[in-house]
C-alpha cells in the first residue's frame, strides 16, 4: 500500500477544490488582463516583493487599458486606472462597493478586522462610522483640537531647537501625543518612553506583517479551524499573540477614560464625550455602543499616525531637496506673519504658497499610492464588464495624481500648479479615500499637517546633509513597496534661521507647561470595568 504524506494529500485536496470551483463557476466577462493559468490564475502577475505595487500595476494600464483585472486562486482583483471611473465605481455606486476584502489572518485571527478601517459593511460599521464622523466633524466648531495641537507643536519646535538631529522623532511625538489626547485625554510622555505609544507602535508593526498575504490561512481559509498544535499551524500562535496586543491597545486606554468618567475626573476627549452622551439613566453604555467607542478610538491612532507622518516626513525631504521652494515659503511667512511669532491657524488664509506646497506633498508622494482596497458586496455590471461579488477593487491613486493629462510635468515637485492661473485639481479628492470609506478625519489630518510644517519652516532652515567629502549627500526619492509608502531614510541638516528665531523659541521654552505623563497609570486600568457594562 502507498501512503501519501500530509503535504501531498493537502496539495491534492487543494488542487481538487480549485478545479471544482472553476468547473462549477460561470466565467464572468472580467475587465481585461493577462492570460490566466489553470487553477492558480494570475499568480505570476502579482507585484514582486521588491517592486512598489503602484509601479507594477502601471504596466497593466499600459497593456490593457483604464480598468484591468487579475484572478488568483478564486479571488479577483480589479485595478481602476481612470480617475472618473474610480469615482463612478467607488462613490456613485458606493452602496455596492464599500466593503473591505476578507483577510483571514489579519482581520479574523489577529483582530485587526475590529478596526474601523477594516470592518466589513453592516450595522457594526455603520454605527462606528456614525460616531466617528459626528465627533470629528464637531471639532470644526470646537477649540479642543486646536488647543491640543498648539501645545504639541510648540513642544515639537522647542525639542527640535534642543536636539535638531531628532526632528522627525520630535514630529512623530507631536502627532502621537495630539491623537492620544484627542482620543482619550491621555498625556503621552514627551521626554521618554510611553507605554501606550509603545503598545500602539507594536500593533502597527504587527499589522504590516499580518497583512502580508503570505500566510497559508489566507490561501486556504479552512485552516483557521485546525488546532494550534497541528503541524504547520504555527500561524495560530502568532495570531493569538498579535490579537492579545490588539485587544490591549484598544481596551487599556478606553478603561483609563472610563474610570475617570466614573469618578468625574476626566478631560474632554473623543471617548469621554461618547461615554457621557450614550450612557442611560443608570450610567450604563450598551455593549454595541461600547464596542463602537473602543474600536473607533483605537482606529484614530492606528489610522492617523502613519498617514500623518508620511506627508510630514516628505515635507522635510522636499524642503531639503529644493531650497528655493523653502525660501519662498519663508518669505511668505515673514511677510504675512512677521518674525516675532510663529504662524497660527488664523494665518492660514494668508499663506497661499505654503498651502500649495502642502497640496503638492500629497500629490507628489501620496501616502497610500493604491488607496485602500474596496470589495463588491454584490455582482455588478460596470461599463460592460462583470465585477463579481467579493471582487477586490483598487484605485490607482498614484497614477491619478501623476497623469500628465491632468498635472503638467507630474514628476516635478511644483507647488505653483495649484495657484492661478494654472489651478490644477486639488489632490485631496483622491488621497483621503472614496465614498463611504472616505477618511472621516480629513479635517484633523489637514490641521495636524498645517501647524507642524508652518511652525517648523518658519523657525528653521532645512538643507541636505554634507558628506565627509564636502558634497551634499543625495536624497533618495525612490518609493518602497507597501500599502503605505514611506519615504526612504535620508540625511538632512536643520538649524535655526536667525538669532531672533532662537530668542523666540527660548521664550516659548520657558512658557512650556511641565506636564506629567499618564503612562505610569495605564497598567492599573488594564482590567477596570467600573459601573458601566
Amino acid at each position: 500500500m502507498v501512503f501519501l504524506s500530509p503535504t501531498t494529500l493537502g496539495a491534492v485536496a487543494l488542487i481538487g477544490y480549485f478545479l471544482y470551483l472553476q468547473l462549477n463557476r460561470r466565467s464572468p466577462r472580467l475587465p481585461p488582463g493577462p492570460t490566466r493559468l489553470p487553477i492558480v490564475g494570475n499568480i505570476r502577475d502579482l507585484p514582486p516583493r521588491e517592486t512598489p505595487e503602484h509601479l507594477h500595476w502601471m504596466k497593466h494600464k499600459d497593456l490593457y487599458g483604464p480598468i484591468t483585472s487579475v484572478s488568483v486562486m478564486g479571488s479577483t482583483v480589479v485595478v481602476v486606472h481612470d480617475r472618473d471611473m474610480a469615482h463612478e465605481l467607488l462613490e456613485e455606486m458606493s452602496s455596492k462597493t464599500s466593503d473591505r476584502p476578507s483577510m483571514v489572518m489579519a482581520g479574523e485571527l489577529c483582530g485587526y478586522g475590529k478596526f474601523t478601517l477594516m470592518q466589513h459593511t453592516g450595522p457594526r460599521f455603520r454605527r462606528a462610522r456614525k460616531y466617528i464622523t459626528q465627533e470629528l466633524t464637531g471639532l470644526k466648531t470646537s477649540s479642543l483640537l486646536h488647543d491640543i495641537l498648539e501645545g504639541a507643536v510648540k513642544r515639537h519646535v522647542v525639542q527640535t531647537m534642543r536636539d535638531p538631529r531628532k526632528q522627525i522623532h520630535h514630529c512623530k511625538t507631536a502627532v502621537t501625543s495630539t491623537i492620544m489626547k484627542l482620543a482619550y485625554g491621555y498625556r503621552a510622555e514627551t521626554d521618554g518612553p510611553d507605554s501606550l505609544n509603545r503598545i500602539s507602535e507594536q500593533v502597527m508593526a504587527d499589522f504590516g506583517r499580518a497583512t502580508a498575504m503570505a500566510w497559508p490561512v489566507d490561501a486556504i481559509p479552512a485552516l483557521r479551524h485546525v488546532p494550534e498544535s497541528f503541524p504547520g499551524a504555527g500561524f495560530k500562535k502568532t495570531a493569538r499573540q498579535y490579537n492579545d496586543m490588539v485587544e490591549k491597545a484598544a481596551y487599556m486606554p478606553y478603561n483609563f477614560v472610563k474610570r475617570q468618567v466614573d469618578s468625574k475626573s476626566h478631560k474632554p476627549s473623543y471617548v469621554s464625550k461618547l461615554l457621557e452622551k450614550l450612557r442611560d439613566q443608570d450610567g450604563v453604555v450598551s455593549e454595541e455602543d461600547k464596542e463602537a467607542i473602543v474600536w473607533t478610538a483605537a482606529s484614530l491612532y492606528g489610522g492617523g499616525t502613519d498617514t500623518s507622518m508620511i506627508p510630514l516626513t516628505v515635507f522635510t525631504m522636499a524642503m531639503a531637496k529644493w531650497p528655493h521652494i523653502q525660501e519662498r515659503v519663508q518669505d511668505e511667512i515673514d511677510r504675512a506673519v512677521g518674525t516675532d511669532r510663529l504662524p497660527t491657524f488664523e494665518d492660514r488664509r494668508n499663506l497661499p504658497y505654503l498651502n500649495a506646497v502642502i497640496a503638492e506633498v500629497s500629490r507628489w508622494w501620496p501616502a497610500a499610492p493604491m488607496g485602500f482596497p474596496h470589495a463588491a458586496t454584490e455582482d455588478i455590471v460596470f461599463r460592460g464588464y462583470d465585477i463579481p461579488k467579493g471582487t477586490i477593487i483598487t484605485p490607482a491613486v498614484w497614477w491619478f495624481l501623476h497623469n500628465p493629462e491632468v498635472y503638467e510635468k507630474p514628476d516635478v515637485f511644483d507647488p505653483e500648479r495649484f495657484l492661478a492661473p494654472r489651478n490644477e485639481p486639488d489632490p485631496a479628492r483622491e488621497v483621503f479615500g472614496y465614498g463611504r470609506r472616505r477618511c472621516a478625519g480629513v479635517y484633523v489630518a489637514e490641521e495636524i499637517m498645517f501647524l507642524n510644517v508652518a511652525q517648523v519652516v518658519a523657525a528653521f532652515r532645512i538643507s541636505q546633509a554634507m558628506g565627509s567629502d564636502g558634497e551634499p549627500i543625495p536624497i533618495d526619492t525612490q518609493p518602497k513597496p507597501g500599502v503605505l509608502c514611506y519615504p526612504p531614510k535620508f540625511d538632512f541638516h536643520i538649524e535655526l534661521r536667525s538669532e531672533q528665531h532662537e530668542a523666540l523659541l527660548k521664550r516659548m521654552e520657558r512658557e512650556l507647561p511641565q506636564e506629567a505623563g499618564d503612562s505610569n497609570q495605564l497598567d492599573s486600568y488594564a482590567n477596570y470595568t467600573g459601573s458601566q457594562a
